[in-house]
């Protein structure tokens, strides 16, 4: 992370801001989405929603943890409304697809939020309701809403990989 991001959060209290987890299909997507939302001032990328102590990519890969591969973002709440990010996640995949989001498949990839508060929990029961009563999508809604857990966060290669993915791209 950059020097003066680190400043400018260690200058603010814990209290200010937030934390939001997602579960969009693969973690690499859903980090960058959130990535530069204005508002959002850290993300990282891990697994939640498991019974496995620990976790690495290869173990939730082989499907044997029950995790789900998401993004945590902290936020700042006065900046950035958890309604807001709960519209971005809606946008950013199909949440009507069972785990899965394109040729991505198993357990790992499932749609999911996990809510830090009960605000939270609320805030994203009501926004699936909504979204399932709309006419965006034809089939239901199966994205699971759960109490955020313990939050393994993937090794560093994983993190922004996206974003490293495309300094290293040659100058057109």
């Amino acid at each position: 992370m950059n020097a003066q991001l680190d400043t400018q959060l260690s200058a603010r209290t814990d209290s200010t801001l937030a934390f939001a987890t997602f579960g969009a299909g693969c973690f690499w997507h859903t980090e960058e989405v959130f990535r530069t939302q204005p508002g959002v001032v850290r993300t990282s990328v891990g697994y939640m929603g498991g019974h496995f102590e620990n976790p690495c990519y290869l173990d939730v890969l082989a499907r044997i943890t029950g995790h789900a591969e998401v993004a945590q973002i902290q936020y700042d709440p006065a900046i950035a409304s958890y309604e807001t990010l709960l519209a971005l996640f809606w946008a950013c995949h199909d949440p009507t697809t069972l785990n899965r989001q394109g040729p991505d498949r198993g357990e790992q990839y499932r749609s999911v939020i996990f809510c830090h508060t009960s605000i939270q929990l609320k805030a994203a029961q009501d926004s699936k309701a909504q979204l399932d009563a709309s006419d965006r999508h034809l089939d239901p809604i199966v994205t699971q809403i759960q109490a955020a857990s313990d939050y393994w966060l993937a090794s560093e290669e994983h993190q922004q990989y996206l974003f490293k993915k495309s300094l290293k791209r040659p100058q057109q």
